[in-house]
């Protein structure tokens, strides 16, 4: 398809699952290789004293079907305690070169231990050293004191590092398990705008509604989608 039969816009009537649609919008942007990480994402939380805060994050997994997406973060840092204490986020994914945005909505909960477990064993190592090395959003004396911190916490898992440095002795690739503070959340999405931009700032805007029930720990029933186009 060329780029003068691309649709401009939405359609007339707004299709019944805008999952599907985010999906591919995400897609395209990974394989279009748009930006360096196309699947980054803001996400917006909330304070105990009402302060939001806002920061990004790394889309690992987009399901349409039933609904959520995946981000893995320190459940200690503060986006991980304020969204313990407040489950309601916001997320959202801009994607300038192609004029879109996906604007979401909805509730967070751990992903299962097994989901975190398999995808913290496919970082490399150095990342998931630095998961059991940095204590996230808690203050630290110096660069120079967050290395020396880094390489305590590995030769406490058995690593040997060159001094002053994360880089090992030996070529041995260690094997590191999962920080029990570290893991996933499944974003279940109540409420999805599909933003198109347009000549003149008359952006294409559709929302699309639902509510969710939550049904086990990490996972909810949820409501048919109810849709409606926004002025822009």
């Amino acid at each position: 398809m060329s780029d003068s039969d691309k649709p401009t816009g939405l359609p007339a009537d707004l299709p019944g699952d805008p999952m599907h649609w985010a999906d591919a919008w995400l897609k395209e942007a990974t394989a279009g290789a748009i930006q360096r990480n196309p699947n980054s994402m803001t996400i917006a939380t909330v304070g105990a004293d009402g302060q939001p805060a806002a920061r990004v994050v790394l889309c690992k997994q987009f399901v349409p079907d039933p609904g959520y997406l995946v981000f893995y973060t320190n459940y200690r840092s503060r986006k991980g305690r304020e969204l313990s204490a407040n489950s309601k986020t916001a997320a959202l994914f801009h994607w300038d070169a192609l004029g879109r945005q996906v604007r979401i909505e909805g509730v967070v909960v751990r992903s299962p231990a097994k989901e975190s477990d398999a995808y913290f064993a496919g970082r490399d190592w150095g990342s998931q050293l630095g998961a059991w090395g940095s204590d996230q959003s808690e203050p630290i004396a110096s660069k120079g004191a967050l290395v020396a911190q880094i390489q305590q916490r590995g030769s406490d898992l058995g690593l040997t590092l060159a001094k002053g440095t994360q880089d090992l002795v030996n070529d041995r690739i260690p094997s590191i398990g999962r920080p029990p503070h570290w893991g996933g959340f499944r974003l279940w999405v109540t409420d999805i705008e599909l933003w198109l931009e347009g000549a003149d700032r008359i952006h294409d805007r559709g929302k699309w509604s639902r509510q969710v029930v939550k049904v086990s720990d990490d996972n909810f029933e949820a409501t048919a989608w109810k849709s409606t186009r926004l002025q822009p």
